[in-house]
């Protein structure tokens, strides 16, 4: 029987971030939990209100509920969910992580601007939109918490999976390296030359798909 997982979507992002890994792990008989999380980009108000601890005690409520009605579960986390992940991973009877475009190095303001060129040239202004819409002391928060949950990284004694997108315009590949120099138990680093920040909405994504899946069916 195969472990339930819990998927973590990223900061002002929502479900849609990892829905389709989690519609492949469904396939192939996993049940998953995406929940939205109080750091979306559906309300505005809440993500000016909230505070860092805030959406760590919201993460541990997710994974103590796994832990009370699953027992060991894998975990997913995307971008910001990626850190919370690995601060659960500590704590929880987490069996496998799954790490994506993890957040611990943000983006250089050179790399960002030169992505947001090429979104103007394209007409996809997704991230400066993003970036407009996001309240400062929500980001302010959001780098409180990379600093604070970063260190935990040394303590995650898990078999891990570290993907990371080569194009990435919001974490810095750098990120990947840092994670995996870090981590204690088994790792592995898979890079994706073709994908953005969205890996799961990526071209590259049924690769990663794959991998995910080699990954969780290791004993």
């Amino acid at each position: 029987m195969k472990q339930p997982c819990l998927l973590f979507h990223g900061f002002t992002g929502g479900p849609y971030e990892v829905e389709p890994l989690a519609r492949h792990l469904r396939e192939r008989g996993q049940l998953c939990e995406v929940p939205i999380l109080p750091w979306n980009g559906e309300c505005r108000h809440q993500l000016h209100a909230s505070r860092w601890e805030d959406w760590v005690q919201a993460a541990e409520w997710h994974a103590a509920k796994m832990t009370e009605t699953y027992g060991s579960f894998d975990m997913v986390g995307f971008s910001m969910g990626g850190l919370l992940a690995a601060y659960l991973s500590v704590r929880y009877p987490v069996r496998r992580l799954i790490l994506l475009n993890t957040a611990v190095i943000y983006v250089s303001p050179g790399r960002l601007l030169n992505v947001l060129r090429e979104e103007w040239k394209y007409q996809r202004k997704i991230s400066l939109i993003k970036g407009k819409s996001t309240p400062l002391v929500a980001t302010w928060q959001f780098t409180r918490l990379v600093r604070h949950l970063k260190p935990e990284l040394s303590l995650v004694n898990k078999p891990t999976l570290i993907a990371q997108a080569e194009r990435d315009q919001v974490i810095h590949p750098q990120s990947a390296r840092y994670i995996y120099s870090k981590l204690r138990g088994q790792r592995e680093l898979h890079w994706h030359a073709k994908s953005d920040h969205l890996i799961c909405l990526s071209e590259d994504a049924p690769a990663l798909f794959r991998q995910v899946s080699t990954f969780l069916d290791k004993e």
